[in-house]
């Protein structure tokens, strides 16, 4: 039985590894050229904690990992989900107030974090809290919020807990990990490779057995048959 292979080429295999490798980079990305953060965010902070009630319930996480620019981040990203929950449940006057503050930090919807993991702790506290901490992070992201590039913050850590630290390490063993831990998207590029080369070898194989088929063979020489004066010479 023949089996049929698809009619590509080398090229063609060589530009879907590209295109898989590319979109994968882009997916990790999450950086902004111009900043979503307004001049005025504070005051439309502070209209919403007026209007509100300052004893209303919610929850904050309790052991996010200290990180300068990915905790600030991280923060926001759980306060824009109370913000949508809150406009379910808040009357006409509440949801226009409400809005103006998602719409400060709704910018974090552009970048694909993932899921809260499970070791992720919340406390109770109030809504005042909330929008102060919210406030907070927009300060301390304002200024680097254009200049740079927040991949590596996609998935939101939780401390470690004491009984399960690992022992401490020197400063050198440190920059040594930090120098040699690959990035993400260069380890899934690099585990891709391979299989490029692959299918890129067997593509050249099919276009090489393809052009064989095509190729004409030589046709053998038939002998002529003799004629029959031919053999009474030969008896002769």
């Amino acid at each position: 039985m023949t089996v049929l292979a698809p009619a590509w080429s080398p090229t063609t295999y060589l530009l879907l590894l590209l295109l898989l490798s590319s979109g994968l980079s882009e997916t990790q990305d999450c950086s902004f050229q111009h900043s979503p953060i307004s001049s005025d965010f504070a005051v439309k902070i502070r209209e919403l904690s007026d209007y509100l009630l300052q004893d209303y319930p919610v929850t904050v996480p309790s052991n996010l990992q200290d990180e300068e620019l990915c905790g600030a981040l991280w923060r926001l990203v759980l306060a824009q989900r109370w913000m949508e929950r809150l406009k379910t449940v808040a009357g006409s006057k509440m949801q226009g107030l409400l809005e103006r503050v998602n719409t400060e930090i709704h910018f974090v919807t552009k970048c694909a974090f993932q899921h809260p993991p499970s070791c992720l702790r919340f406390v109770q506290t109030n809504i005042s809290r909330l929008l102060q901490e919210t406030s907070e992070q927009l300060v301390a992201l304002k200024p680097w919020i254009t200049r740079q590039n927040f991949s590596r913050c996609l998935e939101l850590q939780c401390q470690p807990d004491s009984s399960t630290l690992p022992p401490p390490r020197s400063p050198g063993a440190l920059e040594a990990t930090a120098l040699t831990a690959p990035q993400r998207p260069l380890l899934l590029l690099l585990l891709l490779l391979p299989v490029g080369l692959l299918l890129l070898a067997t593509a050249w194989c099919l276009h090489w057995q393809r052009t064989r088929r095509r190729t004409p063979r030589p046709r053998e020489q038939v002998p002529p048959v003799p004629s029959p004066q031919d053999l009474l010479l030969v008896e002769h």
